[in-house]
């Protein structure tokens, strides 16, 4: 009979070198040069408000009161659908309504429903 494989033992208290975070030195550098280059946008590193968001042009920070037409960065135009934020984006106006794409559907399954009634009735009576 074969005896267990010993376990590793955790990783409690100072950091070993089989901790995740040591483990993963070295991976995902194209990541971490992104959000370097990122922290030296233009209103990044004097440090942001709350709900502050990013130009979609320069990568600068927006204040969001007062509510801005132009980014004071670049002079680029701020869109009023999508607002870009730390690391997702935000879209501003509720999407279009589905309504018109599902009205065929809906016809056709009152228009089934009806003739199945009927059928039924013709059925019955």
């Amino acid at each position: 009979m074969a005896e267990p494989e010993p376990e590793e033992p955790k990783s409690f208290g100072n950091i070993s070198d089989r901790h995740w975070s040591r483990a993963r030195a070295g991976t995902n550098e194209e990541a971490l040069r992104y959000y370097r280059e990122r922290s030296h946008a233009p209103g990044v590193e004097e440090g942001g408000g709350p709900r502050n968001f990013y130009c979609m042009h320069c990568d600068g920070v927006i204040p969001s009161d007062p509510p801005l037409e132009r980014c004071p960065h670049c002079d680029g135009e701020i869109s009023g659908v999508a607002r870009r934020y730390f690391n997702w984006v935000e879209l501003d106006q509720p999407a279009k309504s589905d309504f018109r794409s599902l009205l065929p559907f809906a016809l056709g399954g009152l228009i089934a429903l009806a003739l199945i009634a009927f059928v039924i009735v013709r059925l019955l009576a």
